[in-house]
């Protein structure tokens, strides 16, 4: 195919440098692959996260990751509505906070020191799927991609160009930074809370880093009556939040995880249709148990680049080999993840009160953020601890009988 002469060609284009952008920028890059990131800030730039990190990520990333930690999470404080407070503790980290422009600004570095070609302030204004690959053009200039990587975000307009039937929801978030300065730390450091009665079908979590909390809601349902509303009555309500200056809430849309039916055959959901591939947000990768995104972006940025590069070595491979790794690795663990979520945040007050008496379920749950358990293993260990106990309602809603 003639293409025109001011157009460049790359082995990938990478679209969006946050998490999984990068990640999947600097697994290419490192293997020798020509890649341009575009990314329509530049770095470091704010962005509205709760910045919650679960310890397996060291799994994935160098352990230079830890430089950009603000505090390290060794146990929650569970709420009911600001009451009932309950707290689990683990004498090993399960968590680890961070600010998202400095997180995301590392990873960015990281691929940019490997040979990551990466253009600030430049974002896609059209893309098209051609038969060499995909097109990608900007206010800057026309590029090709042998592959391109979707990780735009939420809000993907990859997703939006280059998969037009795909149907994901996302759910509303506020989240608020408040500065404590040199004070005391709230609700001590090493520790984060978490409300999972404050609204309704969602929580609302308080994680402390340097100097400041983030502090947030989200409704894990479509069309909450008022987010604002449900955003001012628990900082209102928290003891620990009293005499603070609470700025303005942002807002931000977090693309659960949704899909309930999965085909052997290609479909509007899939997040590979010709050489263009979604990972992290753009993909809906975010567990919807609490909403932790991250982890997810680094796992399937390296699960893209991993199919990438398997399909250079060889041309007989096909980028399916993605989608069919994160049926398998990722979709797997969600739809355990839904099941938990749909009875926690149907029966909030009930789980509430089984924490104390089941702290072992949870400290289970606390090993999978920490990388000795999954899912799919935790859900036959809490079967044998909820046995021997009368929480015959959890035990039907999980189908574990």
């Amino acid at each position: 195919m003639n293409r025109p002469l001011d157009q460049k060609s790359y082995d990938a284009v990478v679209v969006g440098m946050g998490p999984a952008g990068a990640t999947a920028a600097c697994e290419l890059s490192r293997a020798g692959l020509s890649v341009l990131a575009l990314e329509k800030d530049v770095h470091p730039r704010y962005k509205v996260c709760g910045g919650g990190l679960s310890v397996r990520i060291e799994q994935l990333l160098d352990p230079g990751f830890k430089s950009v930690v603000e505090d390290t999470i060794f146990g929650f404080q569970f709420l009911y509505r600001g009451e009932e407070s309950v707290t689990i503790e683990s004498p090993s980290p399960i968590a680890y906070m961070v600010m998202r422009d400095r997180f995301d600004h590392y990873l960015v570095q990281q691929a940019r020191r490997v040979g990551t070609e990466i253009h600030e302030g430049e974002h896609p204004q059209s893309l098209r799927h051609v038969p060499e690959g995909v097109e990608v053009t900007t206010d800057r200039g026309c590029y090709h991609a042998k592959v391109l990587i979707g990780a735009d975000g939420a809000n993907s307009q990859v997703a939006r160009q280059l998969f037009p039937d795909r149907r994901q929801r996302c759910i509303p978030t506020l989240e608020s930074e408040i500065e404590l300065g040199s004070g005391p730390q709230y609700p001590a450091m090493g520790k984060a809370v978490i409300d999972i009665g404050v609204c309704s079908k969602g929580y609302a979590w308080i994680f402390p880093k340097q100097g400041r909390l983030s502090v947030g809601v989200g409704a894990f349902q479509s069309k909450p009556a008022s987010l604002k509303k449900t955003f001012d009555r628990f900082v209102w309500g928290e003891k620990g939040l009293a005499g603070l200056d609470v700025p303005k809430p942002m807002g931000h849309p977090l693309p659960l995880f949704s899909r309930t039916e999965l085909s052997p055959e290609p479909g509007p959901d899939d997040l590979v249709n010709g050489q263009a591939m979604l990972v992290g947000d753009a993909g809906h990768l975010v567990d919807p148990l609490f909403g932790e995104g991250i982890y997810y972006a680094v796992r399937s940025g390296k699960m893209a680049a991993m199919a990438v590069l398997n399909q250079r070595h060889d041309r007989t491979k096909s980028l399916w080999a993605y989608e069919l790794a994160v049926r398998e690795q990722l979709y797997a663990e969600f739809r355990i993840a839904s099941r938990l979520a749909d009875i926690v945040y149907t029966f909030p007050r009930l789980c509430h009160r089984l924490l104390s008496p089941y702290r072992e379920v949870v400290q289970l749950y606390c090993e999978v953020l920490q990388g000795k358990e999954t899912y799919q293993s935790f859900i036959p260990r809490a079967k044998r601890i909820l046995k021997s106990s009368t929480s015959e309602l959890l035990l039907e809603a999980l189908q574990l009988r």
